[in-house]
């Protein structure tokens, strides 16, 4: 009797150890706090063309690399409204140095979650000004009690849609829109 009462609880430990490696769906597929931002963003069905673009401006090893960072990923969809042409043209290895700002745009050093952004919010009297890899600022205001934006440096808003989504060096934020230096 014990060793089925042991054995049924180190299944319960398991099985919930598991479960918790489970972070957030993204995508139509979970993100786990274990793996890095590259190695989850890969699976995200919405996050094709932000991988492919990462993959070609070389950002891969550094986005695989310790951090933190804090990403805030543009969807699919934010890319295809873009004006007509403006990923392809991107995405030529000769806008490499203007694809790679695009990115680093989205980019910001340390671990930022929705609570560290919203203090940092609350304390800059509703407005925060972050500054991302690239050294251009970005701007991050509530919009209601629990809904951060993100104005970039020509005025365009970006909605958070899906937040904290743990990695193992960073943490992740869905937005609708591609933000621009």
């Amino acid at each position: 009797m014990k060793k089925i009462i042991v054995f049924a609880l180190f299944s319960f430990v398991s099985l919930t150890a598991i479960q918790a490696q489970k972070s957030v769906m993204v995508g139509g597929e979970a993100m786990y706090p274990a793996k890095d931002i590259v190695d989850n963003a890969v699976n995200s069905a919405d996050h094709t063309t932000l991988v492919a673009a990462v993959k070609a401006a070389g950002l891969v090893e550094t986005l695989k690399s310790e951090g933190p960072f804090t990403v805030f990923a543009p969807v699919n969809d934010a890319f295809e409204n873009l004006p007509a042409g403006t990923v392809e043209t991107l995405l030529k290895p000769e806008n490499k140095d203007k694809l790679t700002a695009v990115l680093t745009y989205h980019v910001v050093a340390g671990k930022l979650d929705f609570a560290a952004i919203k203090k940092a919010i609350e304390k800059g009297n509703g407005k925060a000004v972050l500054t991302t890899v690239n050294g251009a600022k970005l701007s991050a205001m509530l919009n209601g009690p629990n809904n951060i934006v993100l104005k970039d440096a020509i005025g365009n808003v970006a909605n958070i849609s899906v937040y904290d989504v743990h990695q193992s060096n960073g943490v992740i934020h869905v937005i609708n829109k591609v933000l621009l230096p």
